[in-house]
């Protein structure tokens, strides 16, 4: 039988709760850069939701407030959870890189959006999982087969991606048009695909460092 002593659940609760927050912040973060997308005429929505930043920020939504729920219910996370956790942590640090590196200071072309939702999803909620990542207790070591988990989604949208851009012409990223030349766009792919595999076995090795595996 596991007992769990009052500073424990004190922990799991404050994460609990943390976590609830922040899943609502990046939700409201998301309503509100759709509907003012849409109220000014600006919201293509095949367009819009096929932003890697805009997806894993939704995926980003339900791992904020599942996590919340299971931390004050259960003093430890499941491990699939976890396993998605790692991933969505990783896509918000290469999020946050892409952004803040090579996209930030680029102008908008027509409509200017209010920029506080695009701080919420490209600087606070990374900085979130970071630290929840970081210090919150109840995390079971993952296994390094969890790299497979890190990969398919990033694999799977680069794949649409590209495929859609082909035929239609429009790419969600400058770094990832054509016209910039291949060479260009595949040094991008390989350095972006890197630094999420990199991330990630830092990820796991802390993980494993602190935790027993599982």
């Amino acid at each position: 039988m596991t007992t769990t002593s009052p500073s424990s659940a004190s922990a799991r609760r404050a994460v609990g709760i943390s976590r609830l927050a922040a899943g609502l912040l990046l939700f409201v973060a998301l309503t509100f850069q759709i509907v003012e997308k849409t109220l000014n005429d600006d919201m293509v929505p095949a367009e819009y939701f096929s932003y890697f930043t805009i997806e894993s920020s939704i995926i980003g939504v339900v791992v904020l407030l599942v996590g919340g729920v299971l931390a004050l219910r259960h003093p430890v996370d499941p491990l699939p959870y976890t396993a998605v956790r790692m991933s969505v942590l990783v896509y918000a640090i290469v999020t946050a890189g892409v952004y803040n590196g090579l996209l930030r200071g680029i102008p908008d072309e027509g409509f200017v959006a209010t920029a506080w939702p695009g701080e919420i999803m490209h600087v606070w909620i990374p900085l979130v999982f970071l630290l929840d990542w970081l210090v919150s207790p109840g995390r079971p070591a993952l296994r390094w087969t969890a790299l497979r988990v890190v990969v398919a989604y990033p694999l799977a949208w680069l794949a649409f991606t590209l495929v859609r851009g082909a035929l239609t012409g429009w790419y969600p990223y400058p770094f990832l048009e054509p016209e910039t030349g291949w060479l260009s766009v595949t040094a991008y792919i390989v350095g972006i695909s890197a630094l999420v595999i990199g991330l990630a076995s830092l990820a796991i090795a802390y993980g494993r460092k602190r935790t027993a595996p599982v």
